[in-house]
């Protein structure tokens, strides 16, 4: 590896990875976006970044008097490399003139302010480590972006899609705006014809008892696992999440059967029964932490001010943890809201389907995929929402019982 240690090797090589993203990403963008298919020339990017990376590497070329220079006759030679084409070989048209000044654009600017200060020749070790750091980490922000947005980005264009466009071209996710409201009839038809007010209304409800029963257990539970002393209380305390070892789908049939017999299949009691069982022992888990974080000494002097240890959670304990609570609140209710395998085993009556279950009910040959989609966006975006609006509660009260003290 020594032998990367030189500015003018491991410059030119960030800077071809580096180009190869930047031209992979903008072909992804460009074909969703416009639904024609493009894809990078491999020689002719990595050419370019090589280029790029081996110029920028030598710092000497951003002297005021050479820069502007540099920069369009490395410009105009990778727009005249054309990096980017289009499958099909139809003639140079202006969106490529666009992506590929794009690109160049784009790496020009990347490469020579990551890169402009890598010696030409020997680095240190710290130097070497703190540039592959460095590109590491903008290459995961690109692709760990990638992964979340393009499956999204795909399931709310198909939802705004009609059959026919569906069918002449699958993988076209452009849309177009002329419709107007007509965009959206797939979301007007789920909630007229398959019912979707009803699987929200059932969900929400359903989520919100199971926070209210989970809390009810955890929190008491967890307080005494941090407070109380008594015997087992260490065994309690790690066997927690225990339950967690057994996948559920091996608990599915036992289950199965036994609300069966006890006539709790197919009803709401049933699943508000089931699914605390789940969240509990996840809610004490976290609770727990925090509630040993929370200084004995607060609790210890309102019990010597005459209050009663009930008295002391609910006026003491509980405010300091509202942080905690909060968060373990939201993680229940995207757990209740996102449950599918007891819900789909449970629920046979559509008037009693959770957003999943309908979601399920969906994937049919005789329904049309924009509906699936848009049953997809519509489960997906209420719990994005309070993610989005709560998540420094989330992240305080995940962090909290980290360090004691």
């Amino acid at each position: 590896m020594r032998f990367l240690r030189k500015g003018y090797i491991l410059a030119p090589l960030l800077a071809l990875f580096w180009a190869i993203t930047i031209a992979w990403s903008l072909c992804v963008i460009s074909s969703f976006s416009t639904g024609e298919a493009l894809k990078p020339d491999i020689l002719y990017t990595a050419t370019s970044g090589l280029l790029v990376g081996l110029v920028c590497s030598r710092s000497e070329v951003y002297k005021k008097s050479q820069g502007f220079i540099v920069f369009l006759l490395i410009f105009i030679t990778i727009v005249l490399l054309s990096p980017i084409t289009r499958l099909s070989d139809e003639p140079f048209n202006n969106l490529e003139l666009f992506l590929n000044s794009l690109f160049a654009i784009i790496l020009i600017i990347s490469a020579s302010k990551t890169m402009r200060d890598i010696g030409f020749y020997a680095l240190s070790r710290h130097e070497f480590e703190n540039y592959i750091i460095k590109f590491l980490t903008n290459f995961g922000y690109i692709f760990f972006t990638a992964i979340v947005a393009i499956p999204f980005y795909v399931m709310v264009m198909t939802s705004l899609k009609n059959q026919s466009e569906l069918l002449l071209n699958p993988l076209d996710f452009s849309i177009d705006f002329s419709k107007g409201f007509y965009l959206f009839r797939s979301y007007f038809e789920l909630f007229s014809d398959f019912n979707f007010g009803s699987y929200i209304a059932t969900s929400f409800f359903v989520s919100i008892l199971t926070v209210i029963i989970t809390l009810l257990f955890a929190i008491p539970g967890a307080y005494a696992v941090a407070r109380l002393r008594f015997k087992g209380r260490g065994l309690f305390s790690s066997s927690i999440l225990l339950i967690y070892m057994v996948p559920l789908i091996v608990l599915a049939l036992p289950i199965y059967i036994g609300f069966s017999l006890f006539g709790l299949r197919n009803s709401i009691l049933g699943i508000l029964i089931i699914y605390p069982v789940t969240t509990i022992p996840v809610a004490l888990y976290m609770l727990q932490g925090y509630f040993r974080t929370v200084s004995p000494e607060i609790e210890e002097s309102g019990l010597m001010d005459g209050l009663s240890r009930i008295s002391v959670i609910l006026k003491i304990t509980l405010p300091l943890s509202l942080p905690s609570i909060v968060s373990v609140s939201l993680y229940v209710f995207m757990i209740a809201w996102n449950e599918f395998l007891l819900a789909f085993m449970l629920l046979d009556d559509p008037s009693k389907f959770t957003i999943t279950r309908g979601v399920a009910m969906l994937d049919s040959s005789e329904v049309p995929r924009q509906h699936l989609m848009a049953g997809s966006v519509v489960a997906t975006i209420p719990v994005m929402l309070m993610f989005l609006f709560l998540e420094k509660y989330l992240r305080q009260g995940l962090t909290a019982g980290s360090i004691k003290g």
